[in-house]
């Protein structure tokens, strides 16, 4: 019966899928078995996996640029931490039908680092970077082996972060003020480079996506020398 290899496949997944890693904070990396991961490749697998770290990676960045800058969470409507994050990466559980994909990211991220900007910086930022990271993935949540992400994108994406990494540091008022707090020093004098450690394994997660589908696909990238302190993002 044709049935029998199915059912064959679907336990054999399913046995896998005990080998769950268990992280700090209680969660799992268990994922339920799918019958739509039969028309996956490993490739799909592993895309999908980065995407996921990546947007942990920006929730994270969310957080920590929120409590670093609390002055932007009063500008928030949601008015606490867990409602602004939320009301940022909500839209990802259901991104197909999420107007959200038809941000302008560069607007976005151009206002956040803009002097006379009024409204959440935060929000306008993290908005930006994820609506960008999402569109190198083609909108999708989910990748299937006749799905055909262009690896250029991925790659601008990750110049892109430079860029903006390197504005979030450097953006100032008139009075030569920061307009978003990132890394700094403690009270003993010893420097914080959190936000520089979460910015460099996010760049280097879209770098290694990059080259992977670069290998899957046969589509060469163009490797661009950018220049972080010019206001150009490049396309997606």
């Amino acid at each position: 019966m044709k049935t029998v290899p199915i059912v064959l496949i679907c336990l054999g997944l399913a046995a896998c899928s005990n080998n769950a890693i268990r992280n700090k904070d209680g969660s799992s990396s268990e994922r339920g078995m799918k019958l739509s991961g039969i028309v996956k490749s490993d490739v799909d697998d592993v895309t999908e996996l980065v995407q996921r770290e990546t947007i942990a990676s920006l929730k994270r960045l969310t957080e920590k640029l929120y409590r670093r800058n609390p002055s932007e969470l009063k500008k928030n409507g949601a008015g606490h931490l867990d409602g602004a994050i939320a009301e940022i990466f909500g839209p990802v559980n259901h991104w197909h039908l999420s107007s959200r994909r038809d941000l302008d990211w560069q607007a976005g991220i151009n206002s956040a680092l803009s002097e006379d900007y009024a409204g959440d910086r935060i929000e306008a930022l993290m908005k930006g970077l994820l609506t960008m990271v999402m569109a190198s993935y083609n909108h999708k949540t989910e990748i299937y082996v006749l799905d055909s992400l262009d690896p250029q994108r991925l790659y601008n994406a990750a110049r892109n972060i430079e860029i903006a990494v390197w504005r979030l540091s450097n953006a100032r008022n008139a009075n030569g003020e920061l307009l978003l707090l990132s890394n700094g020093v403690d009270p003993n004098g010893a420097a914080n480079l959190s936000f520089e450690r979460e910015f460099g394994k996010l760049i280097a997660s879209q770098d290694l996506i990059a080259r992977i589908v670069e290998d899957k696909t046969s589509r060469t990238i163009r490797f661009t020398v950018v220049n972080v302190a010019s206001l150009v993002f490049l396309p997606i």
